[in-house]
């Protein structure tokens, strides 16, 4: 009887033993895919979202999901601690991570494009009745910046500093991402907020529309030389065109920077290339969801908009479909 259990036990024994060894290899097979994003008001949350389904729907065993996270500064942290495998970034904020400036001074991520997105264009918010006309009378007014996971900060200084506004003594400054820079200005408890993103940004368009109260956007591409000139030409002026948000009535002369999708240096040529085919052949999927994916287009993928370099499976995409990369 005891020898029957024993042999019982060990045949039990094996069989688990077998199952674990197959489950283990089927799900060895399944990948996950980390995106980082940003906050839920912005564009990259919803754009990051309709990527994950495309990709766990194109891609066999993987599933991608999107992160809300602070910005571009967190996703990039996020890389270069292995939490992630793609994350959405402003190329300024991008470069610094990858020379290891700024806020990435403990370390340089080595960090490859995948696919160049779209421009964020910088919007400078205000309402009617905070005597805020042009940039230099956020002196002495309840500004915010932007959260400090973002590179919506680290644009925003940016812009302040070519526009001769000292950050720390000019304005009394908030932190705040775009979604509670809305509230906090329907509140009355900051005058202006700075906040990069793509158009329309929903939280934007939320304050807009909210009755009662005339938004205004405020004019400041005379920074881009500027910055240019100290951070490298990573700028450009661009407009944010009369009607973009509800009763915008005039253009809004504003500064631009491209947004990439960014790996470290750990995904596979075949990943990577599999990845970039998906986004750009899934266009229309993505474009459903946000129009600002009708720039994840191959005649965007120019190395000059991307300060950082392009992963060799993206470059091997682009050089079939013709683009030089």
């Amino acid at each position: 009887m005891l020898s029957r259990f024993r042999k019982t036990t060990v045949a039990l024994a094996v069989t688990l033993t077998a199952g674990l060894a197959f489950a283990g290899g089927v799900y060895a097979q399944q990948k996950t895919i980390a995106i980082g994003t940003g906050g839920t008001g912005g564009v990259y949350y919803p754009l990051g979202g309709a990527i994950a389904n495309v990709l766990s729907k194109a891609l066999p065993n993987t599933q991608a999901t999107a992160e809300v996270t602070g910005g571009s500064v967190d996703n990039l942290k996020l890389i270069a601690s292995g939490q992630s495998e793609l994350g959405f970034s402003m190329a300024d904020a991008a470069l610094d991570a990858y020379n290891g400036q700024d806020k990435f001074k403990s370390g340089k991520v080595p960090l490859q494009s995948l696919l160049v997105v779209y421009p964020n264009r910088m919007h400078v918010v205000t309402v009617e009745g905070t005597g805020i006309e042009k940039m230099a009378d956020l002196k002495g007014k309840r500004v915010s910046t932007g959260s400090p996971g973002s590179a919506t900060e680290v644009m925003a200084f940016r812009v302040l500093e070519a526009a001769g506004i000292d950050k720390d003594k000019d304005v009394k400054r908030e932190r705040l991402g775009v979604a509670e820079s809305v509230n906090a200005i329907k509140d009355r408890k900051i005058d202006a907020f700075l906040w990069v993103g793509g158009i329309p940004t929903a939280a934007v368009t939320d304050l807009a529309a909210s009755p009662g109260m005339k938004m205004k956007l405020i004019d400041h591409s005379d920074t881009v030389e500027k910055m240019n000139a100290k951070y490298g030409k990573l700028y450009s002026a661009s407009t944010i065109k009369a009607g973009a948000y509800p009763g915008t009535d005039k253009d809004n002369a504003i500064a631009e920077v491209w947004n990439i999708i960014v790996t470290g240096d750990k995904m596979s040529n075949d990943d990577a290339y599999n990845i970039v085919k998906t986004l750009v052949e899934k266009k229309a999927d993505i474009v459903a969801v946000h129009k600002e994916a009708e720039s994840f287009s191959l005649d965007n993928q120019i190395q000059e908009r991307s300060p950082i370099p392009f992963h060799p499976g993206a470059l091997k995409y682009f050089k079939e479909k013709g683009i030089g990369g």
